[in-house]
């Protein structure tokens, strides 16, 4: 059983290796370059397919919306379409995002695969587009497409454009000498839902196999966890004295004030449940920012 993914070298993938025996898409291959995914499914039929690549960050995608949309949109094409041609007939799990929720009132919360969604980035358009042209290939097509939203997912290695990495790492630099006792944060009493990455990639495994074709499921805690709160927790782990300040440029418009989503669905069909307590994924990020400080 061959398992191919994209998007390997990310974050993610790096925890998708460490849980799957997988073959990673060659790096030397731009998803962007139908030609070359064609002629690399010549010689190479996976039975199944985790999709990762893709342009993640959403403030990037406000300055570069077209390098957002060829890589999350016609790059899922290509891929999706160099499979068919190849008569690959096993399962390719998408990943998309919660994003694709966009502004959800409270009351309308936790949210569900059954929320509509209305999304309000180039990412997230990015990711709506990808997730219809996943379920046309699921119904048109000789194989199976299943698409994953996750909500917030954190651990050791995130990039430090993620907020939680991001504080872990200025807080660690203040315990460590390297700056002054400041926090620049942006507005920091949203709720998020946060899951620690590793179960996040547990969700993923368990789907391959046991995920319906043609359905979507959400991925995420359940709960909605203040920011301002995981900052405490840091500090409180760090035993250290910080100034939190604000920045202007780290705040976003329209900013959503509560996010929680309901994974009762995906539960239902792989006994799912998110194992690693926040406070144990809070500690090992701030110990990969000692470690690589």
């Amino acid at each position: 059983m061959e398992i191919l993914l994209t998007g390997g070298s990310g974050f993610v993938g790096a925890y998708v290796k460490r849980q799957l025996v997988v073959t990673d898409l060659p790096e030397f291959i731009d998803i962007c370059d139908l030609e070359a995914l064609t002629s690399y499914f010549e010689s190479h039929t996976p039975d199944y397919v985790i999709h990762l690549a893709a342009q993640s960050f959403v403030p990037e995608s406000f300055e570069n919306p077209k390098k957002t949309f060829d890589v999350n949109f016609i790059g899922t094409f290509n891929l999706l379409s160099a499979l068919e041609g190849a008569d690959f007939k096993g399962r390719f799990l998408y990943v998309s995002s919660s994003d694709v929720y966009g502004l959800v009132s409270k009351k309308m919360q936790p949210i569900s695969e059954l929320q509509l969604t209305m999304p309000r980035s180039p990412y997230a358009v990015s990711k709506v587009a990808a997730e219809a042209l996943c379920y046309q290939y699921s119904i048109s097509s000789q194989f199976e497409c299943i698409i994953v939203r996750p909500f917030n997912h954190i651990g050791p290695g995130q990039s430090e454009q993620f907020v939680i990495s991001n504080f872990a790492k200025q807080l660690v630099e203040i315990k460590l000498g390297l700056r002054k006792s400041k926090l620049n944060v942006g507005d920091i009493d949203v709720y998020r839902d946060f899951t620690d990455v590793r179960d996040v990639v547990q969700a993923y495994k368990l789907l391959l196999n046991e995920g319906a074709n043609s359905e979507i499921y959400n991925i995420c805690s359940g709960t909605g966890r203040k920011v301002r709160d995981l900052i405490e927790i840091m500090i409180g782990q760090l035993n250290i004295e910080v100034n939190i300040v604000v920045d202007e440029n780290r705040l976003r418009k329209s900013e959503q004030p509560y996010v929680s989503g309901n994974y009762k669905k995906l539960a239902e069909v792989t006994g799912w449940s998110p194992n690693i307590d926040i406070n144990d994924s809070i500690a090992d990020i701030l110990e990969y920012w000692e470690n690589n400080l």
